[in-house]
């Protein structure tokens, strides 16, 4: 089976000292880098998105800064893609869909932050496209948010987009489940 491991802006400005730190991003990285190493070591492809908000007001993942720079956890090998996106949809202004067609993968797997935005409009938009799509869970991490006065804590914020997405859009495991079962 051919599969493509997807990694969705896991840069520093998610974590702790960063400018927009998510709920559980260092526990999300650490699941993303099992994932990585064993998508490595079975030789399939792994493409790594890289937000870059290049806006005047800009407050996050802006250029030039250590904040838009892939996680060490992470970090793309030589020779790896790294896509740069300006959208919440890696496939907006990428050539993400191209470089899918060429690699004709039976299952893209998906990891990668903030689940509540990017991971979840990329995963949608995948599913749109026909692609079978597996997120793993516990390899992506959410903010805190806050609507109509209520702080939503960033653990409700992911467990309501995964189940979102898991009711339609996308297989979803863990990425300890998911590695067992291949």
């Amino acid at each position: 089976m051919a599969r493509v491991l997807l990694i969705i802006d896991i840069q520093n400005d998610y974590f702790a000292g960063g400018a927009y730190p998510l709920v559980g991003s260092d526990a999300a990285a650490e699941a993303a880098a099992r994932a990585i190493a064993a998508f490595r070591e079975a030789g399939d492809a792994v493409l790594h998105v890289q937000h870059v908000w290049d806006a005047p007001d800009a407050v996050f993942m802006r250029p030039g800064t250590e904040g838009v720079e892939i996680h060490e956890a992470v970090r793309p090998l030589d020779g790896e893609p790294v896509l740069q996106k300006a959208e919440p949809n890696a496939f907006l202004g990428t050539d993400l869909a191209e470089r899918l067609a060429q690699l004709t993968p039976d299952e893209l797997v998906v990891a990668g932050m903030m689940t509540s935005m990017c991971v979840d409009s990329t995963v949608r938009a995948a599913a749109e496209r026909g692609f079978a799509v597996r997120v793993l869970y516990d390899a992506c991490a959410a903010p805190d948010l806050e609507f109509g006065g209520q702080r939503v804590p960033g653990a409700a914020v992911h467990t309501a987009f995964i189940a979102a997405l898991a009711d339609g859009f996308a297989a979803v495991s863990s990425v300890d489940v998911y590695l067992a079962g291949v």
